[in-house]
């Protein structure tokens, strides 16, 4: 099986699976090689010239690579179930929902034909609503037969596009999505998702931490509107934009986007090997042209997650823009105050660990100390930042709920969120100036 890989029409490469041995290999198209702005799809795969490696790695970081691009868990089910395919089988996967992925890669298996056009599927806003409450018996995802979002993520998503004010379902190479609608989850632990995402999401924004532009519509169901940012309007129609996730960024399979890829349980709680901020500054340190301003993004990144209580921070709610100059972090997304659910069915630990702490309750000035240890940061900067941050989340988060409500955000959960966070950083505004005792005591 040989697989085009494009981005914005242009192909960079063929990946190909051998079924026999279940092995992949990938290699760069000439014409994408004699590009200028040519870049690596992620640094497990680098542009040539490269170091020799065994045709098992290579395959294996392959894999991994491609395996991040498709959607999880019910998301995954309805995809495979739609174009009757095996979810194990990751090349069939790739062909089925392939065209529309997160950033710029689209997946083609042959040459198009030159009489399709571009199409422009009328969305209404009472169809959204029929299909929000009729999700139990038919998968959001799948629109008039076809997978209708490639993103990664256990939560109900389809991307559309927006003009003039209307929705679209799009296809064609020149079109793509320009934003991404999530509604309620159907889980009634999960209750006020979008109001709580919603408000994290803005609460970002005014403290200048670049984050996805979003809005809430109601038709009337609350769905929750996000604009996508690997995408750009162009004269040409829809520029794609390449991002990889942070498990691309590490080479890591999915199921080790958190630290502890086999649980919190007491017999295994020890095994640390799957995506951890160490790792991710330390890819800052060798894959970004700006290590200095990335690892400081990537710290306030850190220090908002928990400030949020946003406990399900893990690698792939973490994306970087992939330039032939390097990685840069993309704006956030997916920011929500986990706690703020009281559900004992949703986990209340770090997706990864602050130091040794995978809990609000064992995050400690001793352990922002090891974290900066163990990331290469300066103690001062992160207790500095942490003191800031936390000051500057209490100075605007009243303004911000005041904005949440009149958008029509849900009052009730919105103020477990508000008393949430204003709680977490009035404990941090007690543990920041602590930290540098740590430092004092280590001198």
């Amino acid at each position: 099986m040989n697989i085009d890989v494009l981005i914005n029409g242009r192909l960079v490469g063929m990946l190909t699976h051998d079924p026999q041995l279940n092995r992949f290999s990938f290699i760069y198209a000439d014409e994408w090689l004699n590009r200028e702005d040519r870049f690596a799809l992620c640094p497990q795969i680098p542009l040539p010239p490269f170091v020799t490696e065994s045709a098992e790695t290579h395959s294996a970081a392959v894999r991994r690579f491609f395996e991040n691009l498709l959607p999880e868990g019910q998301a995954l089910d309805d995809a495979a179930a739609a174009h009757q395919v095996s979810k194990s089988n990751l090349a069939a996967m790739l062909i089925a929902v392939g065209r529309e992925t997160a950033g710029a890669i689209s997946i083609r298996t042959e040459q198009p034909n030159l009489t399709d056009q571009e199409q422009l599927r009328p969305l209404p806003i009472s169809e959204i609503s029929e299909r929000i409450r009729h999700r139990p018996h038919r998968p959001f995802s799948v629109w008039d037969g076809k997978v209708r979002l490639s993103i990664a993520g256990f939560q109900d998503k389809i991307a559309a596009y927006r003009e003039n004010g209307d929705w679209f379902l799009v296809e064609g190479p020149n079109y793509a999505s320009t934003y991404i609608l999530k509604p309620e989850p159907v889980a009634d632990p999960m209750r006020g998702m979008t109001s709580n995402e919603f408000f994290c999401m803005r609460l970002a924004a005014h403290i200048k931490l670049p984050a996805a532009q979003v809005e809430l519509l109601h038709v009337p169901e609350p769905v929750l509107v996000i604009k996508r940012f690997d995408r750009k309007l162009s004269d040409h129609g829809v520029e794609r934009l390449h991002i990889i996730d942070g498990c691309q960024a590490l080479g890591l399979s999915v199921s080790y986007k958190y630290e502890r890829p086999y649980g919190n349980n007491p017999d295994v709680q020890h095994i640390r090997d799957g995506a951890s901020l160490p790792k991710l500054f330390d890819l800052i340190d060798q894959a970004t042209p700006t290590p200095t301003d990335q690892r400081l993004r990537l710290l306030r990144w850190t220090i908002f997650q928990i400030l949020i209580g946003n406990t399900d921070a893990h690698a792939k709610n973490l994306s970087f823009f992939s330039t032939g100059a390097g990685l840069l972090l993309s704006p956030a997304y997916d920011l929500v105050c986990g706690i703020a659910f009281r559900s004992e069915k949703i986990d209340k630990t770090y997706a990864m660990a602050i130091g040794d702490a995978f809990s609000a309750d064992g995050l400690s000035p001793f352990e922002w100390a090891n974290f900066a240890s163990k990331c290469n940061l300066k103690l001062l900067l992160v207790s500095k930042e942490l003191e800031r941050m936390s000051n500057l989340v209490l100075k605007v988060i009243d303004e911000v709920m005041r904005e949440a409500l009149h958008d029509g955000a849900e009052r009730d959960h919105l103020a477990l969120v508000m008393d949430t966070i204003k709680a977490e950083c009035q404990r941090q505004l007690i543990i920041a100036p602590r930290i540098r005792e740590v430092l004092l005591k280590l001198l």
